[in-house]
């Protein structure tokens, strides 16, 4: 491993730690493909939770109220095909706190979800 390749690794490892906000398009229909009926918007949660800390790589992962209304707006056996999220990782506050950040996962509603790619925004933290 040359030089040049640890310094490109350390300076990914950095920016996993940093407070950023991004939007993305979770595709929940092929990830609850063969899904009980009755168990589809408590797996979709399930799902949305999974995606947010595998993406931003936090364990902690807090839904909004909105996005929870959303998934379960069909019923529990009809969940939304598509749904567009913005994952926050914020600085984690608390005292007795597991992890030094926390991912927040808000619904973003959309039209369409032609042509959504991910989107970075700039945070005020």
């Amino acid at each position: 491993m040359s030089l040049l390749e640890k310094k490109e690794k350390k300076s990914k490892k950095g920016k996993a730690s940093l407070v950023c906000t991004r939007e993305y398009t979770v595709h929940l229909h092929r990830r609850l493909h063969g899904i009980t009926r009755k168990k589809r918007a408590p797996r979709a949660v399930k799902e949305v939770r999974a995606f947010a800390e595998k993406t931003m790589n936090t364990k902690d992962v807090r839904l909004d109220i909105r996005l929870n209304k959303h998934l379960w707006s069909q019923g529990v056996k009809s969940v939304p095909f598509r749904v567009r999220v913005r994952l926050s990782r914020r600085r984690n506050e608390e005292a007795d706190s597991v992890g030094q950040f926390y991912t927040y996962v808000t619904y973003v509603p959309v039209t369409s979800f032609k042509k959504l790619t991910t989107v970075n925004l700039e945070t005020e933290q």
